[in-house]
């Protein structure tokens, strides 16, 4: 990784300049069995859909915060990235009254309800599957964002300095979020297993943000805690894992 300051979106896109086929993001949600594997580009061609509709669809801008209700997941981290390539701030579990935006999972709708402005519901099914029935108010994402542009260019320039991220009660910059990543990594190009929710810093570094920063991959587990000692022994194994967060 060079020098230059980047923000997490301009990051992906030097991955995919690099080397698009290397996984990146590996899910697991060991409630369902489903397991989703990502490759820098699949990643990408995800995130350029989402930013697409994030601008294009629903208007927003840079600065324009987004309450992010979601857990961690594999789509979470599209959103997280889109919102970083459209100027976005995606606010972790921020007040869906006080954001121009909710991006929520189907646990949340009624607190995503709070919020006067566009408003899109994803599933979190395996495969990324629709709502049997589109919960009413919200966009189901899984219908809209196929249909979207698998390239993306953002109206305005996105500069590394804008607000990028809340979490925690803190806001980061797009540089920051970097560079604070980069400085938590353990070691460069890691396969990093993360079992930590997103809803702190440090899930959202292990769970994508140090691994992205790095050259590295994650394996991103939801409720890990189901598949006890032994399971996770020989997950470590065959996804040949070189740290772990829990």
């Amino acid at each position: 990784m060079n020098d230059v300051v980047l923000t997490a979106g301009q990051v992906l896109d030097e991955a995919l300049r690099g080397d698009p086929g290397r996984p990146l993001v590996t899910f697991y949600d060991d409630a369902t069995g489903e397991r989703v594997e990502l490759s820098v580009a699949t990643l990408a061609n995800w995130v350029a859909k989402t930013a697409n509709l994030l601008q294009g669809d629903l208007g927003a801008e840079p600065g324009d915060r987004a309450a992010v209700l979601l857990p961690a997941h594999w789509q979470t981290a599209v959103w997280l990235l889109a919102c970083s390539k459209v100027g976005v701030v995606a606010d972790i579990g921020g007040d869906p009254a006080r954001a121009d935006l909710v991006v929520t999972g189907p646990d949340t709708l009624d607190a995503a309800r709070a919020c006067s402005g566009e408003r899109v519901a994803l599933a979190l099914r395996p495969l990324g599957g629709r709502f049997p029935q589109p919960p009413e108010g919200f966009l189901d994402y899984a219908v809209e964002v196929p249909g979207q542009g698998d390239r993306f260019a953002p109206f305005a320039p996105v500069g590394p300095e804008e607000i990028a991220l809340a979490v925690g009660g803190e806001e980061l910059t797009g540089a920051e979020v970097v560079a604070k990543a980069r400085a938590e990594a353990t070691a460069p190009g890691e396969r990093l297993l993360s079992g930590l929710g997103y809803d702190t810093w440090q899930g959202l570094a292990a769970g994508l943000f140090a691994p992205l920063a790095t050259g590295g991959s994650v394996v991103l587990c939801r409720h890990l805690d189901r598949l006890g000692d032994e399971g996770l022994a020989k997950r470590v194994e065959s996804e040949r894992v070189t740290a772990t967060a829990r």
